[in-house]
């Protein structure tokens, strides 16, 4: 069910001229909040992406990031980027995008035309060994993308939304499409569990059944990505057998 201003019922909207990044903003407010919360940034001063990467934020393009305090375990709350993933599929074509422009890249990547258009980051908050709060981070190149020299070597091409499709969304437009989105495959995840959203992350899946190779931070394997599992896990089939992969980089 959707508000007035096409928001969806239940979750806060909270739009912040400035801030060092929204999920340490979310960090900040997480045990204040009475229920999900989307934070949007329209500027960000300290950006940064997995692994404490710096993440460049030009002028007009989408930072934002959901609260959530999610009831699972932590391996069923991680789950969620591949909700995320899907819901950024979702609002790219609400906003005009065709879908034969668009694929997922496991862990937690959209790709548009080939290139990355978004990119997503789950922290938890809280102490001890469970999750007390969920910050799904969400950065989107709508307007412009970095320059070749601020990503780091092998990374994909930055493509931006505007510069490939010719699309133009200002950033709270975005949100509420994403929200909307997001809301709507969060209802089918907590309801009906993973199955029915990997079913729909694989159809979107980018490279799968071909060679593609998983970095961590002291491995790499090379194999035909076969499927993505139950748990989240990227599976590849190398001469080895078949090898489950938790997190990696991931190389075409």
């Amino acid at each position: 069910m959707l508000t007035k201003n096409s928001f969806p019922l239940g979750y806060g909207r909270r739009v912040l001229a400035e801030v060092d990044s929204t999920n340490a903003e979310a960090a900040r407010i997480a045990t204040s909040l009475a229920g999900p919360e989307w934070i949007l940034a329209l500027n960000q001063t300290a950006s940064r992406g997995r692994r404490g990467r710096a993440w460049s934020f030009p002028k007009g393009n989408f930072a934002a990031t959901l609260v959530l305090h999610p009831s699972e375990a932590p391996d069923v709350v991680a789950l969620r980027s591949f909700v995320a993933s899907l819901a950024l599929y979702d609002a790219f074509i609400a906003s005009g995008v065709q879908s034969h422009a668009l694929a997922l890249k496991w862990p937690n990547d959209v790709l548009l035309n080939g290139g990355k258009v978004a990119g997503i980051l789950l922290e938890s908050i809280g102490s001890g060994g469970g999750v007390g709060h969920l910050a799904i981070g969400i950065g989107v190149n709508l307007a412009d993308a970095p320059a070749p020299a601020e990503v780091e070597a092998r990374a994909m091409r930055p493509v931006s939304l505007l510069s490939e499709t010719g699309v133009a969304i200002g950033p709270e437009d975005f949100l509420d499409l994403l929200a909307s989105a997001y809301a709507r495959l969060e209802s089918q995840f907590t309801t009906y569990g993973f199955a029915s959203i990997r079913e729909a992350w694989l159809a979107r899946a980018a490279k799968l059944g071909e060679v593609i190779t998983a970095r961590t931070m002291n491995s790499e394997t090379i194999g035909t990505f076969e499927t993505v599992d139950e748990q989240g896990n990227l599976v590849l089939k190398t001469s080895q057998g078949r090898v489950a992969i938790a997190a990696a980089d991931v190389f075409f």
